[in-house]
C-alpha cells in the first residue's frame, strides 16, 4: 500500500504511464521529472501497456510462492504440541529444532489463544471478568508466608547461614508464619491487607470488619464478597461479621482461579514487597509493608487500569459516588 508521503500514489503512476505510452516520452526524462528511477518508471508504463488504468492498483506483496515456508506436518506437529502440552515458542523450538520465532509465527497463523489466556490444567480459554463499579464484588483471600529469622533468611544471607539463623537461639527458632489477609475491589483493584498470626474464623471475622471499614472510608458500600471454601470463611462467625446485607459467594472447589484477582495480587505482593530486597528480619519487612501498600493503591500503575493506580478508579473520594 502507497503511504501518505508516496510520490507516486496510483494517479501519479498513471499519469507516469501515459507520459511514456501515450506522449512517447523517454524513459529517463519521464524518470526525472516525476523523480523515481528510470527501472520503477519502466516497471509502471510496461504495466500500463499490460493492464491499462486497472495495472496501476496496489498489489499484494505476498509471494506468489514460499518454497521456504514451514511443512503442514512440522506446522501439525507444532500445533499438536501445543495443544496437548500447552507449551510456548521456545519450549516447541526448543523439542523440534526450530527457532522459536518460526513457531510463534505458526501459531499466530492459526490463530492459537495465547498461554496468558488458558486455564494450564483443562486447556480451556479463561472468561475475565470485571464488575461495574466499585463495591459490586470484593475478593478475599489468605496468603501463608513464612517469617524471616533475625539476621536475615537464606535468601539474603545464603542457605547455611540462614538455616543457622533459624535454628541457632531459642528466640528464632522455629519463627513460623505470617497470614496475609487480603481484600481487593473486584472493580478498582483497591486492596486492603493486614499482616495477622492465624487464620482462624475470629481473625478472618475481625480482619472483614476492618477491611469494611476502609473501603466505606473511601466511600465503597461493599455489595457481594467472594472466598474460597476455608474453614473460617464457612464459620458462623465471618458470616456473622458479613452481615445480611453483604452476600457471600464461595468459589468452585479446587478452582483458584475463579478467585485471580486476590491471586494476582497475591503474586504482586510476594514479588515487590515480601521477596523484592533482602530483608535482615520479619520486623524490618513488616514495617515496609504500609508504604508499599499505600504505593500499591495510589501510585503504582495498573496493567488491567491502562496504566492508572486503583485509587483512580474509586470515584467517590469525594463523596460523589452512592
Amino acid at each position: 500500500m502507497s503511504h501518505a508521503n508516496a510520490l507516486l500514489t496510483p494517479k501519479g503512476r498513471l499519469r507516469l504511464a501515459r507520459c511514456i505510452v501515450d506522449d512517447k516520452w523517454p524513459l529517463r526524462r519521464a524518470a526525472e521529472r516525476f523523480q523515481v528511477s528510470v527501472t520503477t518508471a519502466g516497471r509502471w508504463a510496461a504495466r500500463y501497456r499490460a493492464l491499462g488504468e486497472a495495472g496501476m492498483a496496489d498489489r499484494s506483496s505476498r509471494p506468489v510462492s514460499s518454497p521456504r515456508r514451514t511443512s503442514v506436518r512440522r506446522e501439525r506437529r507444532i500445533i499438536a504440541i501445543r495443544i496437548n502440552r500447552r507449551w510456548g515458542p521456545a519450549r516447541i523450538g526448543y523439542l523440534l529444532g526450530i527457532h522459536p520465532s518460526t513457531v510463534h509465527r505458526v501459531l499466530s497463523r492459526f490463530g492459537l489463544a495465547r498461554l496468558a489466556w488458558l486455564d494450564r490444567a483443562t486447556g480451556r480459554v479463561i472468561r475475565r471478568y470485571e464488575h461495574h463499579s466499585p463495591g459490586d464484588l470484593v475478593h478475599v483471600d489468605i496468603k501463608k508466608l513464612g517469617r524471616i529469622p533475625d539476621g536475615g533468611g537464606h535468601r539474603s544471607v545464603g542457605r547455611t547461614a540462614g538455616n543457622r539463623n533459624k535454628t541457632g537461639t531459642a528466640v528464632n527458632r522455629r519463627p513460623g508464619y505470617a497470614f496475609l489477609h487480603n481484600a481487593v475491589d473486584d472493580y478498582s483493584r483497591l486492596a486492603y491487607t493486614e499482616i495477622l498470626p492465624d487464620e482462624k474464623k475470629e481473625t478472618a471475622a475481625s480482619f472483614w470488619k476492618r477491611a469494611n471499614g476502609y473501603f466505606e472510608s473511601h466511600g465503597i458500600t461493599v455489595k457481594r464478597v467472594l472466598t474460597d471454601n476455608g474453614s473460617c470463611y464457612r464459620s458462623y462467625a465471618f458470616k456473622d461479621a458479613l452481615g445480611p446485607e453483604i452476600k457471600h459467594k464461595r468459589t468452585r472447589p479446587y478452582r483458584p482461579q475463579t478467585n485471580g484477582k486476590v491471586e494476582r495480587y497475591n503474586r504482586t505482593l510476594l514479588d515487590e514487597w515480601a521477596y523484592a530486597r533482602p530483608y535482615r528480619s520479619e520486623a524490618e519487612r513488616v514495617a515496609a509493608f504500609e508504604d508499599w501498600l499505600h504505593h500499591y493503591n495510589h501510585h503504582r500503575g495498573h496493567t488491567s487500569l491502562k496504566g492508572q493506580p486503583p485509587v483512580s478508579r474509586v470515584t467517590n473520594l469525594s463523596g460523589q459516588y452512592s
